[in-house]
């Protein structure tokens, strides 16, 4: 063995040692990797516990399948049977289900002391699409409920009877007035009797003038009646959403919208079923439908949860829409009195109405929140001035129209200036049609392009300037798309022949549904496409020289308004309309400035501005020229 031979042996052996030393964790590193793997095992250790929680629920729910009168014998008979099945919650397994109405000024709530918990909300002031009641909750299968082990029973108290507070049935408040109602379910005394002692209490408390009201959840006397392990108790709201408007809007649908806690706000599949294991702490969690939200909030937060949207097939009630389903953990201590406060919300998806609460309810409104120049624009200018005209009790069609022409003031001096860039092209146009002349082969291009920007500069034209104006109005543009059709204050508002201008204006039915573009007529949306069309051919007129040297883009540009014709015939109509209108104004506009901006002038001035000296090169032109000798094209001086 030679002596590179014993040095290369001699270098591997240092580096193995090096690396090993190097990359062994340290005393730190490797605590933090046990307490990883252990937080991981009691991760997976809760999953497993709340997986026999849910086998056993769903155990227990096979068992209640069985006909009332069964169950009323066997409970009858034999007391110690349902104790076996409910611990000290047997008492209250039996009982007839009564209804308690609270009502303010804006909403009104039933509850049934069968599980304690909501059962529908009405919301006054709103109708369904077809004149009926607004119900936000479908009755029949609304659920609410705690679940929790006592004596290694799985108790759900959806199954069991509250005793309410009063026996008035119709509770009414309003103004700025508080009123508190609540309902307890009562643990058993060994005789049978109720343990006034020991209760899961739920505290309802509304006021006069709010969506939002308060529930508190009191636990109180129940040590030794849950498990003594158990440091949650799971939370479990079901409901079937009810079908409000005609038409669901795909950009806006239905679906579950959540907070995390001290995190953004998320939501979940609007057009799929979809279902989300939560990991963390959340804020509040929303069965949120187009205009209307029913939501509820921790004030303090919610452990983990699973959330899931589903849309059932072959349902025969045709008012339905969607299933939605939240689970939580709620932290208890069974020592003395346990208070949960949370919060319900009932109501309207108004901008302001959310934001006042300041819990990023309004995070709902789908006003452009992936793009924060869309949302500012919404949020800071749109929507206050929208709110403002309407507050002139105005139709709101007359509102669009002054938003409009508003909007198209502040935009007046963009317009201009991206006329007045044009008007500088079409003057220009002869010049650059000889220069093509002069250049009429492909290898030329360079040595064209160069003598075009320096006719540009010479003249004093920016032929980017009409660009530019353009990109500016593009966020309004955007930002309006998204507002209009999720403006609560356009649901139901009639407008010429449109009867709602949150959905389609149809005036023709059509015997059969066309791909791409539906089974009705709208009239907006057809003035829409017309008027834009004009636009694109007036506008191609002004533009002419700038496009010629792309012909495929002339096409596009009047294959564009068919697309929308398909896109925005089911559409808000309020939007078509706003987008007519502003096409219409636009064309006012040009005609002003057709008659104000005198070509022949502007001829003249490009004249002497060609007689000037010549300007510094831009950057953007020496950039051009450092191309081109790269090339091998040297410009003459």
């Amino acid at each position: 063995m030679n002596k590179n031979s014993i040095l290369g042996f001699i270098l591997i052996a240092a580096i193995m040692i090096g690396y090993t030393y190097w990359f062994t964790p340290s005393s730190t590193e490797l605590a933090q990797r046990k307490h990883t793997a252990d937080s991981l095992a009691n991760i997976e250790q809760q999953r497993i516990q709340k997986e026999q929680v849910r086998q056993a629920a769903f155990e227990q729910e096979a068992e209640l399948q069985q006909p009332a009168e069964e169950v009323m014998v066997s409970t009858d008979q034999n007391l110690d049977q349902l104790r076996e099945k409910y611990a000290q919650f047997a008492g209250s397994v039996n009982g007839q289900e009564n209804i308690t109405v609270l009502e303010n000024d804006l909403v009104r709530i039933e509850l049934t002391n069968k599980g304690g918990h909501i059962k529908t909300v009405e919301l006054k002031g709103y109708q369904t699409y077809d004149s009926l009641p607004l119900i936000l909750l479908e009755p029949e299968s609304s659920r609410f409920g705690l679940t929790f082990f006592s004596k290694n029973r799985l108790i759900n108290t959806e199954d069991l009877y509250f005793s309410p507070s009063t026996t008035e049935t119709n509770l009414t408040v309003s103004g700025d007035n508080t009123m508190s109602f609540s309902m307890r379910l009562y643990t058993d005394l060994p005789d049978g009797e109720k343990n006034l002692n020991s209760y899961i209490e739920y505290l309802y408390t509304i006021t006069g003038n709010n969506y939002l009201f308060d529930l508190t959840i009191n636990l109180e006397g129940l040590e030794g009646v849950m498990s003594s392990n158990n440091n949650y108790m799971g939370l479990n709201w079901f409901a079937d959403l009810r079908r409000q408007e005609l038409v669901q809007d795909q950009w806006n649908g239905s679906t579950i919208y959540y907070k995390y806690l001290t995190d953004d706000v998320e939501y979940m599949s609007e057009t799929e079923d979809d279902d989300e294991q939560i990991s963390t702490k959340l804020k509040w969690v929303s069965f949120k439908q187009r205009f209307f939200s029913s939501t509820i909030i921790a004030k303090d937060a919610f452990d983990n949860g699973k959330l899931t949207v589903i849309e059932k097939k072959d349902q025969p009630n045709d008012r339905y829409l969607k299933t939605m389903s939240a689970e939580f953990e709620l932290p208890i201590q069974l020592q003395g009195k346990t208070s949960i406060p949370l919060s319900f919300y009932f109501g309207p998806n108004k901008f302001y109405t959310l934001k006042a609460y300041d819990l990023d309810l309004e995070r709902q409104i789908p006003i452009g929140w992936g793009f924060f120049l869309l949302a500012w624009i919404n949020e800071y200018i749109v929507i206050p001035t929208f709110n403002w005209l309407g507050g002139y009790g105005w139709n709101y069609g007359i509102v669009i129209l002054m938003l409009t022409l508003l909007l198209k003031l502040i935009l007046f001096p963009i317009a201009y200036k991206t006329y007045y860039s044009s008007a500088k092209m079409r003057v220009l146009k002869p010049e650059i049609d000889e220069l093509a002349k002069k250049f009429p082969k492909t290898e030329d291009a360079m040595k064209k392009q160069q003598a075009t920007m320096a006719l540009y500069r010479q003249a004093g034209v920016n032929p980017a300037a009409g660009c530019v104006p353009m990109l500016l109005q593009m966020p309004i543009l955007f930002a309006l798309f998204k507002f209009f059709p999720a403006s609560i204050e356009l649901r139901q508002q009639p407008f010429l022949w449109a009867t709602d201008l949150s959905t389609y204006d149809s005036i023709m039915q059509l015997p059969w549904d066309i791909p791409f573009y539906g089974d009705h007529v709208s009239l907006f949306t057809l003035l829409m496409t017309v008027s834009t069309i004009m636009y694109t051919y007036m506008n191609n007129q002004m533009m002419a020289g700038q496009t010629s040297q792309m012909p495929g883009m002339k096409t596009m540009m009047y294959l564009m308004p068919i697309m929308f014709l398909g896109i925005f015939n089911s559409y808000a109509s309020g939007l078509s309309y706003y987008y007519f209108l502003a096409n219409m104004i636009t064309f006012g506009q040009m005609f002003v400035f057709r008659y104000a901006i005198n070509e022949d002038k502007l001829r003249a001035t490009i004249e002497i501005n060609k007689k000037k000296p010549a300007k510094k090169k831009s950057g953007f032109q020496k950039r051009l020229e450092e191309a081109a000798k790269q090339r091998g094209y040297k410009p003459k001086k």
